[in-house]
């Protein structure tokens, strides 16, 4: 099962480091991440692999509010199939 991850907000070192990091102690293997800066304003989708088996959305949601915050960004996880849905057109 794959995730997309969502960030923007104002540009400043180490966002993408943090939601690396974190991905990383949670055991999501990135498959893709894509960036765009515009002005100050930093924005980004990254594609995750799950681990099998259940994995809590809702916590991994709070893991990633948690080390995105303190840096003033808006960071979302959701599943791909939501993801998808929620983005055709």
């Amino acid at each position: 099962m794959h995730a997309i991850i969502t960030m923007t907000g104002k540009d400043r070192p180490g966002v993408i480091a943090a939601v690396a990091q974190s991905c990383a102690e949670h055991n999501l293997n990135i498959v893709d991440v894509s960036q765009t800066l515009m002005a100050d304003f930093f924005t980004m989708i990254m594609r995750v692999e799950l681990p099998t088996g259940d994995v809590d959305m809702a916590k991994l949601q709070a893991e990633l509010d948690r080390v995105s915050e303190p840096l003033g960004m808006v960071t979302r996880i959701q599943s791909e199939a939501l993801f998808d849905a929620m983005n055709d057109i």
